[in-house]
């Protein structure tokens, strides 16, 4: 294995005692022949947290999921693409608990035991008749082989253009753990997490507690370090499910096995936030903003946050131009202490600007680094040891002709 685990097939179906469906409702559109409905089911009891939306509007399945988990242990994940189920009143409240319902009669569980989460159009009705119509096929249509993990994914996809999954696994104490996971998230991708959903399942045996800190440890170098347009959903969810079928020691705080698992569930999602800016809406440019030399991690971080999110920043990237002025305007209202005259900005290594000041490299040298389709900027603020990394992407002129027409196209076809 190398770095401690290996990438392995499967996704979410790669862990012993998981099995994944995705089969089409047309709760977009009912001519579309689309998978528009995910099922995750565990086969055992599984230890399950939760990572939410900072937004203060948030979405029915948010609120239901959220209280389901502080009153059962969930057997089951059913989610939607199409439709947000946000802002739609207690309607959308009761047709969030009509989901949970239909499949758990379906699964043969409690309502309590599943988990709920919605993605799509914010503000419209769910038309709950048509998930209710096809339960019984997702619940057929369970399997435990890539391929049902393959459907799910896809089941979850809005304006995303690729299913996106990985599966890894490690040894701890000659005992082997697999982690798998799905998600979904184009736009509306913001640090604090973003229109996105990922759902990770684990036959690890590990305590609650120390699943809750390893997951927020992971979301906070993963899919808080991500940025598309600095917008931020009402729906985002990551769901983690531990089942303990891997036959391990449990996992606790500082124990055996923690620290491997931490970085493995660490290294699972920075590898799907970066699938999800890598399928932005319309992106041409994955792009990785390191800052280092900040005088605090804290200060690092607003840097990043800023040139990551910067519209001018974003736009110059997108015409594959190096202009460090615009990154470097971004630097000076971020609100971290700095000195002009103690900036470096580098482009793949190469030094655009020094101390503040323009650099000799030349600029086809630097034309050439922004034309691949990834790059990283390295900002040294030369003042200390923080250091903060965001994943970002440019800003291209299809990204608003697509918003623009992707809202009227739902409404039309409602």
């Amino acid at each position: 294995m190398t770095n401690d685990w290996e990438a392995i097939e499967g996704g979410v179906c790669a862990p012993v005692g998981f099995r994944a469906a995705g089969v089409t409702c047309g709760i977009k559109n009912p001519d579309s022949p689309k998978r528009d409905l995910a099922l995750i089911v565990t086969d055992f009891p599984a230890e399950t947290v939760g990572v939410f939306t900072q937004n203060e509007v948030k979405a029915a399945p948010v609120r239901l999921s959220q209280t389901y988990l502080r009153q059962a242990i969930p057997k089951a994940i059913i989610a939607n693409s199409g439709n947000a189920n946000a802002c739609t009143g207690t309607v959308g409240m009761e047709n969030a608990r009509r989901m949970a319902d239909t499949a758990a009669k379906a699964l043969g569980i409690r309502r309590r035991e599943v988990l709920v989460c919605s993605t799509g159009i914010i503000g419209m009705q769910m038309p709950i008749q048509r998930i209710e119509a096809k339960m019984a096929d997702a619940a057929a249509d369970l399997g435990n082989d890539p391929d049902a993990n393959n459907r799910a994914a896809e089941a979850i996809m809005t304006s995303d253009t690729r299913p996106k999954s990985e599966a890894i696994r490690i040894k701890v104490a000659g005992k082997e753990i697999r982690l798998g996971a799905i998600a979904k998230g184009a736009g509306m991708i913001n640090p604090n997490m973003a229109t996105m959903l990922c759902f990770v399942t684990t036959d690890a045996k590990i305590s609650k507690a120390e699943l809750q800190a390893a997951t927020q440890e992971a979301v906070d170098h993963s899919f808080n370090r991500i940025t598309i347009d600095g917008d931020m959903s009402t729906n985002d969810t990551v769901l983690v499910m531990a089942n303990g079928q891997a036959g391990n020691r449990s996992i606790t705080k500082g124990g055996p096995g923690s620290r491997l698992f931490r970085a493995a569930l660490k290294e699972l999602m920075r590898r799907m936030a970066k699938k999800i800016v890598a399928d932005g809406e319309r992106i041409t440019k994955l792009v990785e903003v390191v800052v280092k030399g900040a005088y605090t991690d804290a200060d690092a971080e607003k840097v990043a946050r800023a040139v990551a999110n910067s519209k001018l920043v974003k736009c110059s990237w997108n015409g594959e131009d190096p202009n460090w002025g615009r990154i470097i305007h971004a630097v000076g209202y971020s609100g971290a202490r700095l000195r002009e005259e103690m900036v470096d900005i580098y482009f793949n290594g190469l030094c655009a600007a020094k101390h503040g000041l323009v650099t000799d490299t030349p600029l086809d040298a630097l034309q050439k680094e922004v034309k691949e389709p990834k790059f990283r900027v390295c900002i040294d603020l030369n003042l200390g040891k923080g250091e903060y990394n965001v994943y970002t992407s440019d800003l291209s002129p299809e990204y608003v002709l697509f918003n623009r027409e992707e809202y009227a196209a739902a409404k039309q076809k409602k």
